[in-house]
């Protein structure tokens, strides 16, 4: 998935719920250790067959992340604890 796709893709789901968080590409906003406990525990692939990030890839760049694994370290470290 190119960048462009990616853009394409994200901007008809933002407009179809507009009460989506806007993304947060550093710090530690609530919305943003959310998304990093919900994306990081997840196992998908960073790339597709031809080698190319997959959107899943294209949604931890932009809020911030670079891999899964610091995805799920950010959120552990700033979860609330309950």
């Amino acid at each position: 998935m190119t960048d462009a796709q990616y853009a394409k893709k994200n901007k008809k789901m933002r407009e179809e719920n507009p009460g989506m968080a806007s993304t947060k590409t550093s710090g530690t906003h609530p919305d943003r250790i959310k998304f990093a406990c919900r994306f990081g525990a997840q196992d998908h692939p960073m790339k597709n067959d031809k080698g190319e990030p997959t959107g899943y890839a294209h949604a931890l760049k932009n809020w911030g992340f670079s891999s899964a694994g610091e995805a799920n370290a950010f959120c552990r470290k700033h979860k609330k604890k309950k």
